[in-house]
């Protein structure tokens, strides 16, 4: 359980005033985050909308050091500030504890920047790595991204008369991908489940390498919700188990939040402007599918977490 007077008595890396939307689930995990770190913190962000949000020049919202750098390479940026840092400390000019994290939204770590976090996993630098996944690109005008869902209609994957699923590709898994480098640490979360959350990222900063967080953002613009949902979008995400909450520690998953009663996928379509569609005569056909699927996936995990 995370220490909550700890956490109270803690300067806040994240300040108030920042231009996010309201509801904007981004700025509440970067938040709970920060919070987790006992050392000083160098962050960075690649372009999105948590970056243009946080630092409309001459303002910034960060009370810590911090990089902006472009949508494909913040992973890079912050691993070669990790790898000066382990310069100068081993010469002896530096001699605090530091950590290192990188932001990317879902376009920056999915897609765009995929490249560029494979290559820091694979060489194993000292850092966190977080995806808030907001499942499009949000910033840009809330077009489909690797993240996006099946089923979902954005403005470059709409329902229409022709097509009228909306996406018709499944969402990738990150969170595998991430996986299959063998780094040490890999983890889901929400901050609808913010004890989780802070207790992994509390894990990512104290392990002995890389580290990824994959952090589900529910976004009220992009999803079509009121902004005082968020919290409920995201826990309905997990009892779903459309997101089920994870570790892998060193190769081993493990199961760190389980639903007393499964819920079905309809449950969280309903709560979203986005999947509306998907309730048509025509349609009803893949949310079966949909099902099936989802229901496949939370099989495999429990299995694979015993």
């Amino acid at each position: 359980m995370a220490n909550l007077k700890k956490l109270s008595q803690k300067e806040e890396l994240l300040t108030s005033g920042h231009r996010l939307c309201a509801g904007c689930a981004a700025s509440i995990a970067v938040r709970q985050i920060l919070l987790a770190s006992d050392n000083p913190v160098d962050a960075g962000a690649s372009t999105g909308c948590f970056e243009v949000a946080t630092t409309i020049y001459p303002y910034t919202a960060w009370n810590t050091p911090y990089i902006h750098n472009a949508f494909e390479n913040v992973a890079a940026t912050i691993s070669g500030a990790e790898t000066a840092y382990r310069a100068l400390k081993k010469k002896g000019k530096v001699t605090k504890d530091i950590n290192f994290i990188a932001f990317g939204g879902d376009g920056g770590t999915y897609d765009i920047g995929i490249q560029s976090l494979s290559g820091v996993l694979e060489r194993g630098h000292r850092m966190v790595y977080v995806c808030y996944d907001n499942q499009a690109y949000m910033n840009t005008g809330i077009q489909r991204s690797g993240a996006t869902p099946r089923g979902a209609t954005t403005t470059t994957a709409p329902a229409g008369k022709k097509i009228t699923l909306g996406k018709r590709e499944y969402r990738k898994d990150l969170t595998a991908i991430v996986a299959a480098h063998n780094i040490p640490y890999v983890a889901q979360a929400c901050p609808s489940h913010w004890n989780d959350l802070i207790k992994k990222a509390e894990k990512a900063f104290a392990a002995d390498g890389p580290a990824f967080l994959n952090v589900l953002s529910p976004c009220p613009r992009g999803w079509r919700y009121n902004p005082e949902d968020t919290i409920e979008i995201g826990k309905l995400a997990v009892q779903t188990c459309i997101w089920p909450l994870y570790e892998i520690v060193d190769g081993k998953t493990c199961l760190t939040y389980k639903p007393r009663e499964k819920k079905p996928v309809t449950d969280w379509f309903k709560s979203q402007g986005r999947f509306k569609h998907l309730f048509s005569e025509e349609n009803r056909k893949y949310l079966d599918e949909i099902q099936e699927r989802i229901d496949k996936n939370w099989e495999n995990l429990l299995k694979s977490s015993e």
